[in-house]
C-alpha cells in the first residue's frame, strides 16, 4: 500500500513458497506486479539461482521471503538488486543468524518464531525508502506516523515488547550474539539433515540440498501409513507437533531459536531407531 498504490512502476516478487505466493497475491490488489521468479511449478523445492531471476531495473521494489516455513526453503543470501529497493519478509528466521541489514530497504518480521510472542511485528526501514512512502494510506498503516512518534502513536503492547527485550537479552548475554546463535541453529539442522541423508532413502528430504532451511526441516517417509506411525511413536517420546503442513503433508521439524539442542538429539536418535525397526 505504501510503495505500490497509485504507482506506474511494477513491483517484483520472488516466489519460493506459500508465503511468497500470498504476498504477491496481496500486492496485486494495489498495483502492477511481476514474478521475478516462481518455483511453484517445481513444487517449491528450491530457491532461484542468480541467473534465473529477472528483476525489472525500474521496479518499485523486489520482495522476497527469506524462509518459507511450509516447504522448508530458505534464502540465506539476499538477492542482488542494483538500485531496486530490497524488501524482505523475515518473519521466520529473524534473529536466527546475522544479516547485512544495509543490503535491505525494508525488513518486516512477525515476532512469533524467534523473537517473542505473537502480536508484535518489527519493521526496519531505510530513511530513503521512508521518504518514498505514500501518505495516502490510513494513519495507523502509515510508516511516517510510527517513525515520527517513535512507535508510540498508539498504546503499545508493552508486555509483548518486554518479552522481546528478554529474548534479545538472552541472545546477547547467554548465547553470545547472532553468530553464536547461527552456529547452534546450523548444528541443530545438521543433525536432522544428516539423519535424512544417511537413511538410505528411508527419509527423503522435500527440498534440494542447497536450498534447505535451518528453521524448518521437511521430509517424507516411504508411505503415509509409516508417517502416521512415526508421528504417533514420536509423540509418545514427547516429540510433538511434527506433522507437516496440511498443504504438503509429510514431516516438518521446526528448529527455532528456543528449541534446545537436547530435544533435537532426541529426535535424531528416534529417527534412527524408527528406521531400524521398520527396515
Amino acid at each position: 500500500m505504501s510503495f505500490l498504490a497509485g504507482q506506474d512502476k511494477p513491483a517484483s516478487y520472488l516466489v519460493s513458497g506459500t508465503w511468497g505466493k500470498k504476498a504477491l497475491a496481496e500486492a496485486k490488489r494495489y498495483g502492477p506486479v511481476q514474478a521475478a521468479w516462481n518455483g511453484e511449478k517445481e513444487g517449491f523445492r528450491r530457491v532461484p539461482k542468480a541467473d534465473e531471476m529477472f528483476v525489472n531495473p525500474g521496479a518499485a521494489y523486489l520482495h522476497f521471503t527469506s524462509n518459507e516455513t511450509i516447504q522448508g526453503v530458505q534464502m540465506r543470501e539476499a538477492p542482488r538488486t542494483g538500485d531496486v529497493p530490497l524488501v524482505c519478509d523475515m518473519s521466520s528466521d529473524f534473529l536466527s543468524r546475522p544479516i547485512d541489514a544495509g543490503r535491505y530497504a525494508l525488513i518486516y518480521a512477525g515476532a512469533q518464531k524467534n523473537a517473542g510472542p505473537a502480536g508484535i511485528t518489527m519493521v526496519l526501514i531505510r530513511d530513503d525508502l521512508l521518504r518514498r512512502a505514500s501518505e495516502d494510506v490510513p494513519t495507523m498503516l502509515n510508516y511516517h506516523t510510527h517513525a515520527l512518534e517513535d512507535s508510540l502513536y498508539n498504546t503499545p503492547s508493552t508486555f509483548a515488547i518486554y518479552l522481546v527485550k528478554l529474548v534479545t537479552d538472552w541472545l546477547l548475554r547467554d548465547i553470545g550474539g547472532l553468530e553464536k546463535m547461527a552456529q547452534v541453529n546450523r548444528h541443530k539442522a545438521g543433525m536432522i539433515y544428516d539423519a535424512i541423508d544417511n537413511s538410505d532413502g528411508f527419509y527423503s528430504g522435500f527440498v534440494e540440498s542447497d536450498s534447505r532451511s535451518e528453521m524448518n526441516v521437511t521430509f517424507r517417509l516411504p508411505s503415509e501409513e509409516l508417517e502416521e506411525q512415526f508421528l504417533a511413536q514420536a509423540r509418545q517420546r514427547g516429540l510433538a507437533e511434527l506433522k507437516g503442513h496440511r498443504s504438503v503433508g509429510g514431516i516438518r521439524v521446526s528448529l527455532y531459536n528456543a528449541v534446545p539442542v537436547e530435544g533435537v538429539e532426541r529426535l535424531r536418535d528416534f529417527m534412527a531407531e524408527f528406521k531400524k525397526s521398520q527396515g
